[in-house]
């Protein structure tokens, strides 16, 4: 009777080893090739992100303030203590929405830069493949489409999956003992948490290419998860960053693309069902041509 082939064990350290190395690999590769214009594409989103983020918060600002002003009657204050209420009043506001737009970048920031840069970390993801390993696909509109569309479905999804942890981590914390052991570690395994969700999104542009659906994306990286947890630390580390962190991980997302894909040639080659998948969709794609 003929035996079984054994599936090889992976190691979580050995991919989180592997997940690390490919950052210096990122960034030789970026310096040492024509990819490196793409770390200027992020100078664009910053001063979209900034100057239409503030100028939504603005927007709202003076909507809120002008129906406060209008419901009290402040706006037409005509006594010194009234004049004083609606200053403190429009004062309030301005910090107000001041604080919201700040735990808006801090939270939300890295999905947001994800979904918007996910056309460009989608074609750096494919330009690596083809730099690594020599696996040239033809540019295809429809396929990056789909590859942009999968990333921002991907982005949203982690980011739900995020919160909705954190929630639970949020709830256990008023449950007595759990709630002392979620206070003093919970912040620490929601770094793991979002490094984890953060890799997975870097990581799926190489395994949209190779036309894995969501679900066994879900399960390759569950497998592999130690690569997708080195891979998004960094994104993870850099949003950390009082002030400077949104704007450091545009550029850092450019990077981590580069990375992400990197790890993946490599751990493609140790997983023998997924191996030779560029090769049989270059054929197909071929074999199409030639028939029309």
């Amino acid at each position: 009777m003929a035996r079984k082939k054994e599936k090889k064990k992976t190691s979580f350290w050995k991919d989180f080893g592997l997940g690390f190395r490919s950052y210096g690999k990122a960034f030789k590769l970026l310096f040492s090739t024509r990819m490196g214009f793409a770390l200027f594409v992020p100078l664009v989103l910053l001063i979209v992100l900034i100057f239409g983020g503030w100028e939504l918060r603005s927007m709202l600002k003076d909507y809120v303030n002008d129906y406060l002003m209008d419901v009290t009657t402040l706006d037409n204050a005509n006594t010194w203590w009234k004049e004083g209420l609606s200053w403190m009043l429009q004062a309030m506001i301005t910090i107000i929405f001041g604080v919201l737009f700040f735990l808006i970048f801090a939270y939300f920031g890295g999905y947001i830069v994800l979904m918007i840069l996910s056309p460009v970390l989608a074609l750096l993801s494919e330009k690596t493949e083809e730099l690594e390993l020599g696996t040239k696909y033809p540019f295809d509109i429809v396929q990056l489409a789909r590859d942009i569309f999968r990333g921002i479905g991907i982005a949203l999804r982690n980011l739900f999956l995020e919160l909705g942890i954190m929630l639970l981590v949020v709830i256990a914390g008023y449950v007595p003992v759990i709630g002392w052991i979620a206070s003093a570690f919970g912040w620490i395994a929601m770094f793991f948490v979002s490094s984890y969700f953060y890799g997975f999104s870097f990581l799926d542009y190489s395994l949209e290419r190779r036309r894995l659906t969501v679900k066994e994306s879900v399960k390759l990286i569950r497998k592999r998860k130690g690569v997708a947890v080195a891979n998004g630390m960094i994104f993870s580390f850099v949003l950390m960053l009082p002030v400077i962190g949104v704007i450091l991980a545009t550029f850092f997302a450019v990077v981590s693309a580069v990375a992400a894909s990197i790890s993946m040639n490599e751990v493609f080659e140790t997983e023998e069902e997924y191996k030779d998948i560029p090769q049989k969709l270059m054929a197909k794609k071929k074999e199409l041509n030639e028939k029309n």
